[in-house]
């Protein structure tokens, strides 16, 4: 006889948000393939990357008439199970209430060792589903280098910068030296 194997349920967006309303709001939670996800605090050094990327992006996009905000889930009409929440988002429009968008134009993540695999995997698919989404940055926190995709009028384009490179921000219309992802910081 075969023993029956207890299944977690799945969670959709609707249910997700349903689900986490009574914790508290400096948790981050992500849904990551219909299973609810506590993110640990980030370090130092992460957190400093992303302050860094948060004021560069931010005095561009504001020429814009846009903002960077950290902390904004992202959402697809077409793919219910997924909500990840990248470190820092640029979008245009009025400030939403209840901390989750469609309608981003450059996400960037921070890389750490226990995420790394699933950012560079089914979040940067995922991401690469919205539709008005331009700029995409996976930073590494280790060493200076930024992987970065630009939507072009056939998919997406990939490109790298390290060393003492620029970082092109097409989604905001300017760049960023690597200098300035990791200033403050020794290596």
């Amino acid at each position: 006889m075969s023993a029956l194997l207890k299944q977690k349920p799945r969670y959709n967006v609707a249910a997700f948000v349903e689900y986490i309303r009574p914790f508290p709001d400096h948790e981050r939670w992500e849904l990551l393939d219909g299973e609810p996800v506590l993110m640990a605090p980030a370090g130092d050094r992460h957190q400093r990357i992303v302050m860094n990327i948060l004021r560069k992006v931010d005095r561009l996009a504001r020429e814009r008439g846009c903002n960077a905000t950290p902390g904004l889930g992202i959402l697809n009409d077409a793919i219910d199970d997924y909500a990840p929440i990248p470190d820092a988002v640029v979008r245009c429009g009025p400030p939403v209430s209840g901390g989750y968008i469609t309608d981003p134009l450059l996400v960037a993540e921070v890389l750490s060792p226990s995420t790394a695999a699933n950012d560079r995997g089914r979040k940067l698919d995922f991401y690469q589903t919205i539709a008005g989404l331009v700029t995409i940055l996976l930073v590494y926190p280790n060493e200076r280098r930024v992987e970065h995709w630009s939507r072009t009028g056939n998919g997406w384009a990939e490109g790298i910068t390290q060393g003492d490179g620029i970082v092109p921000l097409e989604a905001v219309g300017g760049e960023m030296t690597i200098d300035e992802v990791y200033e403050g910081l020794d290596g």
